[in-house]
């Protein structure tokens, strides 16, 4: 039996909020190109349907590499250079924002690091000034311009539209029809994040459900709300992430059984998929044991389980301590006994705090600058995030909505005991070990 995993994140609307709208006449270009975006006809949802509005810029995504084109996928890598100092700045981030969010949390939860850092990459690309500064910094860039670059290549490195694989990123902008946009910040959006733009009235609730529209046609159904909007608001920035693969070497259903999860409340009785790998990696560090799961599109699902005693909330302490957890450790190589347990849960998280925390807070005053957006005054009034994530025979499905208003080869010495029946962490990576996806899982049955 083949084992599927589906992976969506919708992250974000930036919405940058102005204090006083007076209407101008809008001066943008309203150029059009070919849009092909792969949009599943059947997707299902409970957002009540509008007449979609026309985009007036919009972009076509990258073609669809084949599963075995090697070649392809080469040329694809040589023609969009991602340097290493842009990966590491990444999974600084990554660990970053994934410890601040992650190391207090009591229940499960489920956070897509790369989904915010294209959106928050997006709005800085239109900052400027200290607000500019402090956004660059937290992203670990110096130059917008070149992050927006290196932003490109990655989405054109990741980007996967295949039977087996999909890995699909999209962005759309979102404008107030009666304020004036900078060209340069709009036409920068679609060549290196492929943003689509739009043109609407924020005081008109039915852009909140064509927008929640646009998130549920780009992420296969699997999303479907209805933003908030008001008259206040002069722009969304919204970015989805769809990830589809399947494992390796998947699970056998007939192999599920009913077996005791260690609750933090208490034990509980949960269905576990369960398999053994004879020869297969896994890493002992400090406190915690770490395997993956493979996946066909060349990415990884990492678990992590602590040590008998270790609290989660201490793996999660620091950045540093996050980064030893998906890096660092004693490779093994042998036997890998997998009990793996289904599980189904949302999570919803206010990010403000979190960032400004992290030293970004020009953004949310009222004299920040995003001067590169618009003339007009504009701040950041709220981030958030809310995710869902499945793990059951047939594969993973997870998706993720933030709204920021305004694996050589060795023989067999060892064995690891993957049983997972106690809170753990996980990972979700794509090829190029960018962290799409971090997470705990605290109760299974919740």
């Amino acid at each position: 039996m083949r084992t599927k995993i589906i992976l969506s994140v919708l992250l974000s609307g930036i919405i940058l909020a102005l204090t006083a709208c007076q209407g101008t006449a809008n001066g943008l270009d309203k150029a059009n190109h070919e849009a092909t975006d792969g949009v599943n006809d059947n997707a299902s949802g409970t957002v009540k349907r509008v007449e979609m509005i026309d985009p007036i810029l919009t972009v076509s995504y990258p073609e669809a590499i084949g599963s075995d084109d090697l070649e392809a996928d080469r040329m694809v890598r040589e023609q969009n250079p991602v340097e290493e100092s842009f990966l590491k700045a990444l999974d600084c981030f990554s660990y970053r924002t994934a410890s601040a969010v992650l190391k207090n949390s009591e229940e499960n939860a489920n956070y897509s690091p790369l989904s915010l850092y294209y959106a928050l990459a997006i709005a800085g690309a239109g900052a400027g000034g200290e607000t500019q500064s402090q956004i660059l910094d937290l992203l670990g860039a110096s130059d917008s311009g070149e992050l927006s670059v290196q932003c490109g290549n990655l989405y054109r490195q990741l980007y996967l539209d295949h039977e087996i694989s999909k890995l699909k990123i999209a962005n759309s902008v979102w404008m107030d029809r009666e304020l004036d946009y900078k060209n340069d910040f709009i036409n920068n959006a679609a060549k290196n994040f492929y943003a689509s733009s739009y043109l609407v009235d924020f005081a008109d609730e039915s852009t909140g459900s064509l927008m929640g529209q646009w998130i549920e046609e780009n992420t296969n159904g699997t999303l479907s709300p209805i933003l908030p909007t008001n008259a206040e608001q002069i722009l969304s920035i919204i970015n989805t992430v769809y990830l589809y693969d399947e494992w390796t070497n998947g699970f056998n259903d007939e192999n599920t059984a009913k077996d005791i999860f260690h609750a933090p409340d208490g034990d509980i009785a949960v269905d576990f998929m369960n398999k053994t790998d004879s020869s297969a990696g896994y890493t002992k560090g400090e406190g915690f044991l770490r395997a993956s799961l493979g996946l066909k599109g060349n990415g990884e699902m990492v678990f992590i389980l602590p040590d008998e005693g270790r609290s989660i909330s201490g793996l999660l302490d620091s950045a540093e301590s996050v980064q030893e957890l998906f890096e660092e450790g004693e490779n093994g190589h042998g036997e890998v006994v997998w009990k793996l347990p289904k599980f189904n849960f949302d999570a919803e998280y206010k990010l403000v705090d979190v960032l400004k925390t992290l030293g970004m807070t020009e953004a949310f005053q009222l004299d920040a600058d995003f001067s590169g957006i618009t003339d007009e005054t504009a701040f950041i009034s709220d981030v958030i995030q809310e995710t869902h994530i499945t793990i059951d025979e047939n594969g993973v499905e997870a998706s993720a909505f933030t709204s920021i208003l305004y694996c050589g080869d060795a023989l067999p010495n060892g064995r690891a005991e993957m049983i997972l029946n106690r809170p753990f962490i996980y990972g979700i990576t794509a090829r190029n070990g960018a962290l799409l996806f971090v997470g705990i899982c605290n109760n299974p049955a919740e």
